[in-house]
């Protein structure tokens, strides 16, 4: 069987267009002919199929996805039969988070709080199911049009329960670079605080309109975030409370053991920041941004034409006095 396409069958499921392509993927619409529902299907591209680790991978996401049964999260089901790898999964209607803040760029606190409660909820069951999304981004929620949000794409969840399995030449760095937690970029597996520091990049761009460490090199990005604090999002936007900020920087905090100790602990916070105790996060000092080698050089070279135009400038003050009767 080769590369599928709309208007054909794959197993129960009429596929009937596609949702979105990936280097790895693509997701239709499709019809389950058993029952008449719409429903979305995940299908791996053919060469990806003989690939252990994806396979691993992918095996993984669906038997995690058809354990699950959570209102905000979208669900796996089991076909009848199987004629090759795909995941269907329950097809709903609704926006990406991603796209409501590339929109709105930020978006209402009382929104982006609402939001977050929404997401601090799911991680809370997920974490009590032993699970660990692992991969938290904006373009990973969907809002529904009723506002509420489903979380998706479990392709790196981990189960904590299972043994792990190490593949040689694997790298065991994942995640989105903007939305991982330190302990990723150093290449460790992660636990339940992982999703927190994530969920806390998240609430950060809902309010300030950009990640807390942003930059076009993504190694530089993910370096700051190993070695420095991010900008207290009061000084991006100053509506925000500072037990808001407290919270957020809190959820950021490099070692996962400053962090809140749990997803409900997160939550609780989120639900009445007007418990939290403030400290001096806010308060530490941060290193000033470097200046790029271009600009560098711009500033030595500036510095060397205004140097020679006040040694030319002299000189001809001293000229003009000593030609004076």
């Amino acid at each position: 069987m080769g590369e599928l396409s709309p208007g054909q069958t794959l197993d129960q499921y009429e596929l009937v267009d596609i949702i979105a392509h990936s280097g790895m993927a693509t997701i239709f619409r499709a019809r389950d002919s058993t029952n008449g529902h719409t429903v979305a299907l995940k299908v791996p591209h053919l060469q990806y199929e003989s690939d252990i680790v994806f396979h691993e991978r992918f095996v993984r996401e669906e038997k995690i996805g058809q354990r699950l049964d959570h209102p905000g999260v979208i669900k796996v089901f089991t076909p009848q039969h199987k004629g090759r790898m795909y995941i269907a999964m329950e097809y709903v209607e609704g926006e990406q988070l991603s796209d409501r803040i590339r929109r709105e760029k930020r978006l209402p606190i009382a929104t982006a709080l609402d939001l977050a409660l929404q997401i601090a909820d799911v991680l809370v069951y997920l974490h009590e199911n032993n699970v660990v999304h692992r991969d938290l981004k904006p373009e990973n929620i969907m809002i529904l049009p009723d506002g509420k949000v489903k979380l998706m794409d479990f392709g790196i969840a981990m189960d904590t329960t299972a043994r792990k399995v190490t593949w040689a030449g694997l790298s065991t760095t994942m995640g989105t670079p903007d939305y991982m937690a330190p302990e990723q970029v150093k290449g460790l597996r992660g636990d339940a605080r992982t999703d927190i520091y994530s969920l806390g990049v998240i609430l950060y761009e809902m309010l300030t309109g950009e990640v807390p460490f942003p930059s076009d090199n993504v190694y530089a990005a993910m370096r700051a975030k190993a070695r420095e604090d991010p900008t207290p999002p009061r000084r991006l936007r100053h509506d925000i409370s500072p037990e808001l900020e407290e919270i957020i920087l809190r959820a950021l905090e490099r070692n996962p053991q400053n962090r809140f100790e749990s997803a409900l602990e997160f939550r609780e916070a989120l639900a009445h920041p007007e418990s939290v105790v403030l400290t001096n996060r806010a308060a530490r000092e941060r290193p000033q941004p470097k200046m790029p080698p271009w600009a560098r050089a711009l500033l030595t070279l500036s510095a060397g034409v205004a140097a020679y135009a006040f040694m030319w400038w002299v000189i001809s003050l001293v000229a003009a006095a000593v030609r004076k009767p």
